[in-house]
Parts: structure tokens; sequence; C-alpha cells
């Protein structure tokens, strides 16, 4: 009998999803009080960052999925699949970060019936639903055709542009709408982070993140399971990411001279390290972008789209944690099971997209592709792919 190759990934995979379900069962049998270092002086902890994060990251889903049915951009349809299932997994572990996080979770669908449209945690509730439901839609072809349900698929297809054009509405409406919950505290979110713009600083950092995302799966599909992309649609998807991160970051200097919060930034204060940490692990990787040489290695484009993902989930966690706690007169650290959980749900993440590539026709290409590998050309030769 054949034993299963584990490597370093795949055990570390497995013993962070061990270490989240024993944790799991540690906060409902024990509730939040023993499982996690919240309390009523900061209710919002890490789950709160990574809700944020894992939401941005699903921006790839709703911008590739309007630009290739809406506007007709054809050239990024190779990717279109990848990333309409990473955006359906992050929705999906917000849910499931939701009922851990929730006090009394069997109570989640309350917002749904019990209505407060004066509420923004009403719209966010609503349209989360509405779109993980999108999402569902939109991946559900991959599953039909590996099942060759045909008459299903056709039905599905013909209702797709409507159901793409929802998912871009509720989507957009929704991300912006996480960064207007933070316009309800402007006496505890620290000045670096709180704005009145903030619905908008969150809308430009999930759709980075989404691009940003987009290259990292890339990366990581064609080296574990050989699921690769042409090499110029790469290089494509890392210009339009410098142009983005340039745009985020010129909106946040221009907000920051517009409150007259410059100042701030040379205070000896934890949250101004912080702050400079977020921002230089965002302009990293745009700089490098806007360099052309670094466009012909594979490596540096990975390299980039990291950075930029670490400055994404720092600007989440500052928002959720760091700004706060001066407010709040404490030093907030997550609890164990608290990290644990986190761990787990990203472990969790990877697995289904792991597994969802290898058994579905999640990537699909014709002949040899020349994605993510080192080229000594500007120019890489393009090849020919399926529909997706």
């Amino acid at each position: 009998m054949r034993m299963p190759k584990w490597s370093f990934w795949k055990v570390a995979s497995a013993v962070c999803l061990i270490g989240g379900l024993y944790a799991v069962i540690f906060r409902f049998a024990f509730g939040l009080g023993a499982s996690t270092n919240l309390n009523d002086a900061f209710p919002w902890g890490i789950w709160i960052g990574f809700k944020l994060f894992a939401v941005a990251l699903s921006a790839g889903g709703f911008t590739i999925a309007g630009a290739v049915h809406i506007f007709n951009v054809r050239r990024y349809r190779p990717i279109l699949r990848p990333m309409v299932l990473s955006a359906f997994l992050g929705y999906s572990m917000f849910v499931i970060s939701l009922l851990i996080d929730l006090g009394r979770p069997y109570r989640i669908w309350h917002p749904l019936v019990m209505w407060n449209p004066h509420s923004v945690m009403f719209e966010i509730a609503w349209c989360v639903t509405l779109y993980t439901t999108v999402l569902f839609l939109e991946f559900l072809p991959a599953v039909f055709e590996k099942l060759e349900w045909k008459k299903p698929l056709d039905l599905l297809h013909r209702a797709f542009i409507p159901v793409v054009i929802a998912g871009v509405i509720l989507s957009t409406l929704h991300q912006s709408s996480l960064g207007s919950l933070y316009l309800i505290v402007p006496e505890k979110l620290y000045p670096l982070w709180y704005s009145p713009m903030e619905p908008v600083f969150f809308f430009l950092s999930a759709l980075c993140a989404g691009v940003a995302m987009a290259i990292f799966a890339s990366w990581h599909s064609s080296r574990s399971l050989g699921k690769e992309l042409e090499f110029s649609l790469v290089v494509g998807l890392g210009r339009v990411l410098a142009v983005l991160l340039a745009v985020y970051l010129t909106v946040r200097a221009l907000d920051l001279e517009h409150r007259d919060a410059f100042g701030l930034l040379a205070l000896p204060r934890r949250e101004t390290y912080f702050f400079w940490l977020e921002i230089a692990l965002l302009a990293a990787p745009m700089v490098l972008l806007f360099q052309q040489e670094f466009h012909k290695s594979a490596t540096w484009l990975y390299f980039c789209s990291v950075l930029a993902l670490l400055g994404f989930v720092t600007n989440r966690l500052n928002v959720a944690i760091t700004g706060m706690e001066a407010s709040a007169g404490l030093r907030y650290f997550p609890k164990r099971e608290e990290l644990a959980i986190t761990l787990g749900l990203v472990a969790l993440a990877f697995t289904l997209f792991w597994l969802a590539v290898k058994y579905l026709p999640i990537y699909e290409t014709e002949g040899t592709s020349t994605a993510m590998a080192e080229i000594p050309s500007a120019n890489p030769v393009r090849v020919r792919h399926g529909q997706t």
C-alpha cells in the first residue's frame, strides 16, 4: 500500500486543523470568557480582524467576475473560477468565525427577519448572506461539469449574468459598509485610522487584496498541483496591483493631510510604529511592481503579493485591535484558543481550496503553460486557455 507524501505544509495544516477543532470545542463548552481575552471594555478581538481580512481577500471574486462577464475582459477568464472559489471560501470562513464569535450563535438568523434598516450591521448581515449565496451559485458550474449534469449547468448559465451583477452590487455595498461600521466609534478608534473616508479605504484595500490573492493562489496552485496560468496574465495582475496600491496609498495620504493628522506620525507611540509597518508593507510591493525588471520573475511577483497581503492583514488588525486599545485602557493579546481557532480557519480554507483545485475543473488549460516560471524575456509566449 502506497503511503501518502507529507510535506511541511501538509503537516502544519493538519496540526492547525486539529488545534482549531479542539479550541472550537473548548469555546462552546466553556464560553467566550474562558476561551478568549475579550471583555466588556474590549469586546472585539482577533476574530473581528480575521473576518475583515477574509472578506477583503474575497474581493477578487466580484472584481474578476464583473470584468469577465459584464465588461467582457476575456483575458482574465482563466482566473475566474479560482477567484470565485477563494471568495466563496473567504465568506464561508467569515460565517464560521461569526458563529464562533457570537455569544448566542443560534440567533444568527435574527437580522434576516428582525429588520433594523438604520443599522450598518443589518446591511452587512443581509449582504453577506446574499453574496455567499451568489458565490455558491457561481461556483456550482465546476461541480456540475465534474458530475456531467448538463441540464442544471445549462439552466445556471442562462441566469449567470444577473447573478454576477447581483454579486458585484452586493459585494461593493458591504465591502464599504464594513468600513462604515467604524464610523460609529470616533472617540475609540485612534486618529491614524479613524476617518470619514473609512468606507472608501475598505473598498479600495479589498480590491488590492483580491488582486494580490490571485497572484498568491496561482503560485501555490502551480507549485502543489501543477495548475498553472499564463505568465503574461500574472504579470498583468502585478501591474494592476501596483496601480491599485498607488491609488490606495495616495488617498490615505491625502486624508491624513486633510485631517491635519500628519503630526501623529512622529509621536513615539505603539500606534505610530504599527501604522508605519502597515504602510511599509504596502509601499514596498508598489515600488517594486512599478519597476519593469521585477515583472520578469515569478518569484518577485509572488514576493510582492505576499508583502501586500501582509500589509492588509496588518491594516485590518490595526483597525480592529491596535487602534482601539488606547481608548479601552488595556493591551489586548489573543488567548491561545483564539489563535488556534484563527489558524485552524486559515488551514481549513487552504485545505478546501487545495481539494477543490485537485478534484474539480477549477484551472483548465490546453497545451503547455508558461505560468509562474522564470523566463528571460519580458514578452512571454501566449498560450491558449480552455473555457472555464
